[in-house]
């Protein structure tokens, strides 16, 4: 999602050794900042310490960790720091888990983690664990060894509880599928009827974890998803299905124009309305407060408000897009990647392009709207949401209510789709419902509701961005030079994540460039940022959604220029990049690259390939053009991303990326008029529709003994330029803006 500029990973994860310790000592250790010691800590209450006798059979009592639990009744509940948007992560972190405890399947569960930091911290979103969070696709890589930990430390302390039982031996004892035996004395017992007397035991501080070779779980073909039942009947419970007694519903009236502040508002025909019962004034905006949604949503259509749009920006898109690239040929701009001399080789150029590119504003759209439910009492604040961003809506909620952070309660409950929305600096939806709950005098618990309209019109968007690159190749087919001027918003200045820019670069608004991505001798990357009053936010796969189009564009269009197929092109620069050449070659074996595609009229064949996010994605396009339309008929995805703990959900995540990513090449755009979101459903924000996808996706993991990367989000960055480039090898026109226009393309090129 935002903190793809991290790189190296490895430092996030210390590890020490250490005489054995008291559970009290081994709490302490695990809460200082940083301490990779958070792996599977007991919590208090789990045991008498010094003195209680390994050796006796306690009650039924569960083994309760940091980052599991075994419950009496044989299951065991993975608890999840992270939250499961439908991206997968409440089936891989309880695999990492299950593999090293040796657990069954059948038993497994899962539930998240309350919002507490250092303990569940993100160390890739900070090295010392103080925000927690999911994003950035970090989640499997950042809780990998955590949690490989955390299932080994258990399974020891099930075995010497069995052993000091049974009186033989820990090194004569096995586990398998959830069960603990003595082969010689065939003496057997579950996890839970071991449970109590392992939760009375010494921790031990130095476990082995299993060779990957002999992984059962991780790595296992068509893993069933835990929440997959849940989902499918209706039972998962979401923000949207909390009911509180005595709870109200509260829908928000904001302004028209972003920047515009309430001047002044009457509320009679409002609290007029049957089932309306409160009408608000909060930082955002008017909040009218009713018996049920119907209520409040009529009763919103009555309020009238009046306001102050003295500092709201009042631009539309086309203004914005003249600005932008006026800025864009301006000298002043701050250096992001710089490699020779991009001026001097450019001078060598035989063939020279020179391209630009225009992307809009996008919408997050996911299909459960914002939602959430706060109780308020004086000295403590309970919010229920899909929350992604939990440190931070801790913040925001207890400076709303006036309370301090460790008074705000969050229960995560799973979220339908976020794509980075539900992770903004300022917890809008959840500060808004903290915000109505103190207004109303906490008179009753408040379920805040975004409606869709409310979102695409009022949301948070992926900027606005303008890139104008010039490259060139000499007489020999070398690329010589390679120049690009970015400008875009910054999607962190003024925020609490400012910290992140560094000697005045955004890294979220130029990773992936193309510094990054080739071996390049020439080659210059400037960005411009342009001040401009709409909100912008992470959206899937941030900053690569705009770099690698732009990126794998114009590198095909030199490897024409060149004379040369893209794919060999490609790979000679990539010599210092054995993953991308290991996805590039592998996406190109399987779409039959070598072999002649067929010279039927409006059919073409692109390729891209590119990183994010730690993993490398190269995907093939087959598409057949019909006057004005483009169909994406075949989509081959290769992907590198580590280990694959679970690959059918890396499948499906790289299939969620490509239509995703397709979503916003044909269809995408959120344009404004006069400062006012033109756009207000999906009748107007279009996006995909089923039998529009490709007919077919396949999609091949590279084999890899590497730590796991993300793959929530590199699917999505290089299936535009794939497509792109095959609509060009197909007609001949060079597609260079968002969404696709292949009759303005055509008007363009006449």
């Amino acid at each position: 999602m935002y903190f793809s500029h991290i790189k190296d990973t490895s430092t996030l994860w210390p590890t020490r050794s250490a005489p054995e310790v008291t559970r009290r000592q081994f709490l302490k250790l695990t809460t200082l900042a940083g301490s990779g010691l958070t792996l599977g800590a007991l919590l208090p209450g789990c045991g008498s310490g010094p003195g209680s006798s390994g050796a006796a059979v306690g009650p039924p009592a569960p083994l309760t960790m940091t980052f599991l639990r075994i419950d009496p009744d044989n299951t065991v509940t993975v608890i999840s720091k992270h939250l499961e948007a439908g991206q997968g992560v409440w089936t891989g972190l309880p695999a990492i888990v299950a593999e090293e405890l040796d657990a069954s399947w059948e038993q497994m569960r899962v539930e998240s983690a309350p919002a507490k930091v250092p303990v569940y911290g993100n160390f890739a979103f900070d090295p010392k664990g103080s925000v927690q969070g999911t994003g950035g696709s970090s989640s499997v890589a950042n809780s990998w060894d955590q949690l490989r930990h955390a299932g080994a430390t258990a399974r020891a302390m099930l075995v010497e509880a069995a052993a000091a039982q049974w009186k033989v031996p820990a090194g004569e004892i096995t586990v398998s599928d959830g069960v603990v035996s003595h082969p010689g004395s065939g003496k057997k017992a579950t996890f839970g009827e071991l449970a109590g007397s392992a939760a009375k035991l010494w921790v031990p501080t130095d476990v082995q974890l299993k060779d990957p070779s002999q992984f059962k779980l991780i790595g296992r073909e068509k893993l069933p998803r835990l929440d997959s039942r849940a989902k499918s009947t209706g039972k998962q419970q979401f923000a949207i299905d909390v009911m509180l007694p005595g709870m109200m519903t509260a829908v928000v009236m904001r302004p028209p124009r972003f920047g515009g502040k309430v001047a002044s508002f009457d509320a009679t025909k409002a609290k007029a309305v049957a089932g309306v019962v409160d009408v608000v004034q909060i930082p955002r905006g008017v909040a009218v407060v009713a018996e049920d949604m119907w209520s409040a949503k009529k009763g919103r259509e009555a309020l009238h408000v009046t306001w102050d749009e003295s500092g709201a920006e009042k631009r539309g898109t086309e203004q914005l897009m003249k600005e932008y690239k006026r800025l864009g040929r301006q000298s002043e701009a701050v250096s992001v990647a710089k490699v020779g001399d991009a001026e001097a080789g450019l001078k060598h150029a035989a063939k020279l392009i020179d391209a630009e590119f225009e992307f809009p504003y996008l919408a997050h759209a996911p299909m459960e709207p914002l939602t959430a439910v706060c109780q308020l009492s004086p000295e403590k604040c309970e919010i229920w949401a899909g929350c992604q961003l939990h440190t931070v809506d801790q913040m925001n909620a207890a400076t709303a209510v006036g309370l301090k952070p460790e008074q705000v309660v969050i229960n995560t409950l799973a979220a339908g789709g976020t794509f980075g929305r539900r992770a903004n600096p300022e917890s809008d939806y959840i500060a808004e419902v903290a915000s109505i709950a103190k207004a109303t005098g906490a008179k009753y618990p408040v379920r805040l509701i975004w409606t869709r309209e409310d979102d695409i019109t009022g949301g948070r968007y992926r900027p606005l961005n303008y890139h104008h690159v010039t490259a060139g190749v000499g007489k020999d087919g070398r690329l010589v030079g390679y120049k690009q001027r970015v400008v875009g918003q910054s999607l962190v200045a003024g925020t609490p994540f400012a910290a992140m820019i560094k000697n005045g670069v955004d890294p979220t608004a130029v990773e992936g460039n193309a510094a990054e991505e080739y071996d390049l001798d020439n080659v210059h990357v400037t960005w411009s940022q342009p001040k401009v009053g709409v909100p912008v936010l992470w959206w899937r796969s941030v900053g690569h959604t705009h770099m690698a189009f732009s990126k794998e564009v114009v590198i095909d269009e030199l490897a024409q220029a060149a004379g040369q197929d893209p794919v060999a092109f490609r790979l000679a620069l990539l010599q210092k990049h054995p993953r991308h050449v290991a996805a590039l070659k592998l996406a190109a074996e399987k779409a039959g690259w070598s072999k002649p595609f067929p010279k039927e009229k409006g059919r073409g064949r692109g390729v891209a390939v590119h990183q994010s996010f730690g993993t490398v994605v190269a995907q093939v396009a087959e598409v057949t053009v019909t006057g004005d339309k483009i169909t994406v008929d075949r989509v081959v995805c290769a992907v590198e991303c580590g280990i694959a703990v679970t690959p059918d959900v890396i499948r499906a995540q790289m299939q969620s990326g490509i239509g995703y990513g397709l979503s916003a090449a044909l269809r995408g755009k959120i344009t404004l008029t006069d400062g006012r979101v033109d756009q207000t459903n999906f009748h107007q924000y279009e996006v995909l529709r089923i039998n529009e996808m490709p007919r077919v996706i396949e999609v091949y993991i590279v084999p890899s003994t590497n730590p796991p990367s993300g793959v929530g989000e590199p699917g999505t960055p290089p299936i535009a330029p794939a497509v792109a480039n095959a609509v060009r090898a197909a007609t001949g026109i060079k597609l260079r803006k968002l969404p696709f226009d292949l009759a303005a393309a055509r008007s363009a090129r006449a």
